[in-house]
């Protein structure tokens, strides 16, 4: 089944909400980036939060969300933009503390508990928006639901969940994002409220065959529910050789030239796919006599 993203409305406008899949996207960042369980799990909470994230947006517009916390996983960094691209990655793949309490991957004992979760938004203007606030239990579910309250001041719930499978693979990735709009009535939360705390873990109803528009019915009610738009999402990283072509050029010359005389070559890897490029000398020379010749980019 292809990953995909639905936005909508619900109760008469006054609730806004997404809900989204995610496996291929998330087992694919896995894949790339060699992440054990646990950090699989983190990583993908992150990617389908950050996904929904960018869904709010129009545009060429895209954020950052960054996870700074003292578990040994952390960094996480994740990009995403309005048309369901997102890509990420963690400081440390290599991480599998040992389960819970409630027996299930401890994400919080990955990310960690005492930081941060800061969200940048690049909405093409002078200034980026930039908001932040502490972790308030690492699980992430919770401290994106607590981002929105405090940096945004929507009440919102967010719900993000990740089934690892005995292989390893994702089994299921996914996630919701509820948020209360001016003139919601005491009742209509009540009820919310309610389904909420009744309904499984979100990635369990994934696995079990839900799709968006059916976890949202699951949540709100599917006489309540208005899906506005559905697109599908993908990890997809905007890094190229001709980018980083084009970052070579813009260093000076000497550098350039040490990089052909003394190293023959030279190699770099992007951070959020792992994808690596080389430039032998001959490449560099090149890159060089363009420079030389008054074609930097612009």
């Amino acid at each position: 089944m292809s990953d995909y993203l639905v936005k909508a409305l619900a109760y008469d406008g006054k609730v806004r909400a997404y809900a989204v899949r995610s496996t291929a996207m998330v087992q694919e960042a896995a894949r790339r980036h060699d992440t054990w369980r646990t950090v699989t799990a983190a990583l993908g909470r992150s990617l389908s939060a950050a996904t929904m994230m960018g869904a709010m947006l129009k545009g060429e517009e895209k954020i950052t969300v960054k996870i700074e916390a003292d578990g040994p996983a952390t960094p996480i960094i994740v990009d995403a933009n309005a048309t369901g691209e997102v890509r990420g990655y963690v400081s440390n793949p290599h991480v599998d503390p040992d389960r819970n309490k409630e027996g299930k991957l401890n994400v919080a004992e990955a990310v960690g508990r005492n930081g941060s979760l800061s969200v940048v938004k690049y909405l093409g203007l002078k200034d980026n928006f930039t908001g932040s606030v502490p972790l308030v239990s690492g699980e992430l579910g919770e401290d994106f639901t607590y981002y929105f309250a405090k940096s945004e001041q929507t009440p919102t719930s967010v719900g993000l969940g990740v089934i690892i499978d005995k292989d390893e693979s994702v089994a299921a990735s996914g996630g919701f994002i509820i948020q209360l709009m001016p003139g919601i009535t005491d009742d209509v939360i009540d009820e919310i409220e309610n389904k909420l705390n009744a309904m499984e873990p979100i990635s369990k109803l994934i696995q079990s065959g839900l799709t968006p528009e059916e976890l949202l019915h699951t949540i709100l009610g599917e006489e309540n529910v208005r899906i506005l738009d559905q697109m599908g999402v993908a990890f997809q990283c905007q890094c190229s050789k001709e980018r980083i072509s084009n970052a070579i050029m813009g260093l000076n010359e000497e550098d350039i030239s040490a990089m052909i005389e003394e190293d023959g070559g030279a190699e770099t890897q992007c951070h959020f796919c792992n994808e690596k490029y080389v430039f032998d000398k001959w490449e560099l020379q090149e890159i060089l006599d363009e420079k030389r010749a008054g074609n930097e980019p612009q």
